[in-house]
């Protein structure tokens, strides 16, 4: 089906004609993006303090990502893992010494083992898959308000009653325990749990961080018991909270961590990453078409080249610390609570958010909601301090109303 010839091209009336109606759409056109700023079809600019929904922990348009897509690109762009590639090579390298410098080796070994994804709920699937093919237990436990994704096995980790119930029945052996309640873990991981699947902030959750002592109970619980610790650090991952990963602000070792969102640069991707005394998969057991592609792994050896580089970990915990400050001063009686770490802050209303990411849309930031009532900021590290002081004085005004 084609568009009459004498409609004006209306990117919106399309989408809302031919989209699947899975994903609630903005009353904007976004067409062009540099930096920490969105632009619309009008010409309207937007502080983007969502960064196309995390992915983009080094803004729009980075030229070292930029570069590297566009040489990839004129080289190989894809490639299965039926057959090494040099430039994946060097990502499994770079990856692993990534993560080597917040996980150091431990009794069961090296986080190195690397199932690449294509994007973070693929990657959550693998890591269930892995944890039942180790272990060849059956069951899970993961936490209420949680969230991991929207294929079934990542599913059926989430704790989200409407997503979940719609789709029913889904992956049996999921258990869902309150979160930072380590009695209530304990109670639920027995000789059948193949792994706990954790985010040490849960994003869509409302931006709730568990406690150190819940965090280290739960891997000390896991490793008594038999089950693998998963930790789910596809939004916190890659300096978003002011170290590399949020695990290590805690001190925790994860035996499967999971990744996505800003790994890629902008490309879609993910990985499940784990400890090379737990083993492989047999060969054919676990694979996907396009994971691993050279690609996505030129713009991720690019971005995790500028997040050290640059010392992106550093700002962003310098920048989140004098932001929480400033949110936290504010006197605004429709606040109930302001929380986060580094540059993944909540800010938990009295009433529904919907209306205020409206009115600061019209005032030029683009923010996100984490559940109904808490508005959640996730800025490009990158963001200039100037754009960063004007979306503060665009949610100060907002708030005040």
């Amino acid at each position: 089906m084609t568009e009459p010839r004498d409609t004006p091209f209306d990117p919106a009336a399309i989408e809302d004609r031919h989209g699947s109606g899975g994903v609630r759409r903005r009353p904007v056109t976004i067409v062009r993006a540099e930096g920490s700023r969105l632009f619309d079809a009008h010409g309207k600019r937007y502080v983007d303090c969502a960064a196309a929904h995390g992915w983009a922990a080094l803004g729009h348009g980075h030229p070292t990502v930029t570069d590297a897509i566009r040489a990839q690109a004129g080289t190989l762009v894809m490639h299965t893992e039926s057959a090494p590639n040099d430039t994946r090579a060097r990502w499994f390298a770079a990856l692993v010494n990534f993560l080597r410098a917040d996980f150091p080796p431990n009794d069961q070994g090296v986080l190195s083992r690397i199932q690449p994804a294509n994007s973070g709920a693929e990657a959550v699937e693998a890591a269930l898959k892995f944890a039942r093919y180790h272990t060849g237990r059956v069951e899970f436990v993961s936490f209420a308000r949680g969230f991991h994704g929207r294929t079934f096995g990542a599913l059926s980790a989430t704790a989200s009653g409407a997503r979940r119930e719609t789709f029913a029945p889904l992956v049996p052996g999921f258990v869902h325990v309150p979160f930072d309640d380590l009695a209530a873990v304990e109670r639920a991981v027995g000789d059948r749990t193949a792994g706990v699947v954790v985010e040490i902030i849960q994003g869509e959750g409302g931006v709730h961080e568990g406690s150190t002592p819940f965090l280290q109970g739960l891997q000390r619980c896991c490793r008594e018991r038999g089950a693998l610790l998963i930790v789910d650090e596809i939004q916190t991952g890659f300096c978003r909270t002011g170290r590399r990963f949020a695990s290590a602000w805690h001190e925790v070792a994860p035996d499967v961590i999971v990744l996505g969102k800003a790994l890629g640069g902008g490309i879609p991707m993910g990985a499940a990453v784990w400890r090379d005394g737990l083993g492989t998969f047999e060969s054919g057991f676990h694979g996907s078409t396009f994971a691993g592609a050279p690609l996505a792994c030129a713009a991720s050896l690019a971005t995790m080249d500028v997040l050290q580089r640059e010392r992106l970990a550093d700002r962003a915990a310098r920048l989140g610390t004098a932001l929480l400050a400033d949110l936290r001063a504010l006197e605004a009686p429709i606040i109930r609570a302001v929380r986060g770490r580094g540059l993944m802050i909540g800010i938990e209303l009295k009433q529904k958010v919907g209306p205020i990411l409206a009115q600061l849309m019209d005032r030029g930031v683009w923010a996100l909601p984490a559940g109904l009532n808490v508005l959640r900021l996730l800025p490009p590290l990158t963001i200039p301090e100037d754009d960063l002081a004007f979306a503060l004085t665009a949610i100060r005004e907002t708030l005040a109303q």
